[in-house]
């Protein structure tokens, strides 16, 4: 059809969509245009998604520092500010998120080992300083928990003939613990957490102090993690945290040391 614009002249004009659109005005260019930002739309959601994920993560690490892997799903998801539906359409499975967690965490480890290992010629220095700085990152609760199944074996010892008394359901059949040598899981027993090259470099380490005799000959590779995960307590207070794993720490370092 003709419409006319202010000056009296006829311009041309067709309907796009059920819109009404004129010809060299640039209208059905807007409709276009409202196309092309129909599909840029998911943008702002991919954003969203991101951050979700960031929150997750943080989350996690968070709640499974303090409450240990064993802690639920639904204790991130609350963390994170999220549903738990949420959690779930990113990780499968807490499972995943574990893995994703502890990979994450063992990968942020063997990176710090790697800097004491190349900035410390002093061999106790290169330990220390790879500890104090372990301890302090938390990253050390966050270990996969394979790594640290060091330490104590359980040996069923058989009751003594006259101790022997029936069966019960739910009773725990004796045991007794023995203590030994901790010693590093082997790495064909551990999951793709990139626990091997921890192993490897903390390894390094520790040979590096030993060979030096400034590390207990007994010290192993397990011992010092072990130190990591336990000297770095998880209290409600910042300050009271950072205050408590200093000082377990350099009592820990004592105790790893070798004397004349």
């Amino acid at each position: 059809m003709q419409i006319q614009n202010s000056h009296g002249q006829a311009r041309t004009a067709q309907t796009v969509g059920g819109a009404t659109a004129t010809a060299g005005m640039g209208a059905v260019g807007g409709v276009a245009g409202a196309g092309v930002a129909g599909v840029a739309r998911p943008a702002p959601l991919r954003v969203d998604a991101q951050r979700n994920l960031e929150h997750v993560l943080r989350a996690a690490r968070e709640v499974f520092g303090e409450l240990g892997y064993g802690a639920p799903m639904e204790d991130v998801a609350r963390r994170a500010r999220v549903g738990v539906g949420t959690v779930y359409r990113r990780f499968p499975s807490k499972d995943v998120l574990v893995r994703r967690i502890a990979q994450e965490e063992t990968a942020r480890l063997t990176d710090q080992a790697r800097t004491a290992l190349g900035q410390e010629d002093e061999p106790w220095s290169a330990l220390a300083r790879f500890l104090r700085t372990s301890v302090a990152s938390g990253a050390g609760r966050l270990l996969p928990p394979q790594v640290l199944r060091v330490g104590v074996d359980v040996e069923e010892v058989p009751a003594p003939d006259d101790a022997r008394v029936p069966h019960q359901r739910g009773a725990v059949a004796p045991t007794a613990l023995r203590v030994v040598t901790p010693r590093a899981v082997p790495a064909a027993g551990l999951d793709d957490a990139g626990v091997s090259e921890l192993l490897d470099v903390v390894g390094q380490l520790v040979n590096r102090a030993r060979e030096a005799d400034e590390l207990r000959r007994d010290v192993t590779v397990a011992d010092v993690l072990l130190v990591i995960a336990t000297a770095a307590p998880s209290l409600p207070d910042a300050a009271q945290q950072s205050a408590a794993s200093a000082r377990l720490l350099e009592i820990l370092l004592e105790g790893l040391r070798s004397r004349p």
